[in-house]
């Protein structure tokens, strides 16, 4: 059990070292920052658009 909790911890200290992999994940990070950043934006951007359009059928009614 210990020889394979060793192996496990070399393998692992073993991947963090290489840096093939960090772009990728650098990428993923900024990818999922930008997602947060339009979902945030957009969901503003509904309200007011929600806002606008309510108003224009509110004075379509009245007139």
């Amino acid at each position: 059990m210990n020889n394979a909790l060793l192996r496990l911890l070399v393998k692992f200290q073993t991947l963090s070292m290489r840096e093939e992999g960090q772009d990728l994940v650098e990428y993923a990070l900024v990818v999922g920052l930008i997602s947060v950043a339009a979902v945030a934006t957009l969901k503003g951007a509904a309200t007011a658009i929600n806002g606008l359009l309510t108003s224009i059928t509110t004075t379509l009614n009245n007139a």
